[in-house]
C-alpha cells in the first residue's frame, strides 16, 4: 500500500510518499516535495492545486492520503487556505484520513521508525508529512493483525 502523508501549512501542502510492501517501508522518489496555492481567493488557483495533486497521486499510484488534522478554532487553528486545500485533496477520489497530532505522537511512541530521519532521502521540512504517513501505515498494519 502506498500512502501520501500531507502537512498543510498556510498555502502549502508538504508531502511525503511512503509505501509498505513485503514487510518493509520504502520512500519512493517523487518529483514534488510540496504543492502551493498562489491565491486561495481564486477559483482557478484551487482548481490548479486540485489538478496538480490528483495528477501526482495518479502518477505515483497512491492508495490513501493521510493529513495532519488542524484545529478549527482557537490560537492553533489552521488557515482558511489550508482548509480549502484539504477539501480539494478530499475531492481527488482517494480515501483521505485525518490524523490528530496527539494520535501521531502516541503511534510514534508505540512504534518508532527503525531508521533515523536524517538517514532518509527527505528534507527536514518533510518530517511531519513522513510521520503522518508512517503512523497511518502502522495503524493499517496493526489493525489487520488484530
Amino acid at each position: 500500500m502506498r500512502v501520501c502523508g500531507v502537512e498543510l501549512k498556510g498555502g502549502e501542502a508538504i508531502i511525503c510518499l511512503l509505501s509498505y510492501e513485503g514487510e518493509t517501508f520504502n520512500i519512493p522518489d517523487c518529483r514534488s516535495r510540496s504543492l502551493t496555492i498562489s491565491n486561495s481567493a481564486s477559483t482557478e488557483s484551487i482548481k490548479e492545486f486540485h489538478f496538480a495533486f490528483s495528477k501526482l497521486m495518479q502518477d505515483y499510484k497512491v492508495d490513501q492520503v493521510a493529513i495532519i488534522e488542524r484545529e478549527q478554532k482557537g490560537k492553533l487553528a489552521g488557515s482558511a487556505t489550508s482548509f480549502k486545500m484539504e477539501a480539494a485533496i478530499q475531492l481527488c477520489g482517494l480515501p483521505v484520513h485525518l490524523i490528530s497530532p496527539v494520535n501521531i505522537k502516541e503511534q510514534l511512541k508505540r512504534n518508532p521508525p527503525m531508521v533515523d530521519f536524517e538517514g532518509l532521502d527527505l528534507k527536514r521540512f518533510q518530517k511531519n508529512a513522513f510521520e503522518v504517513a508512517y503512523c497511518y501505515q502502522n495503524k493499517c498494519i496493526f489493525t489487520k493483525q488484530d
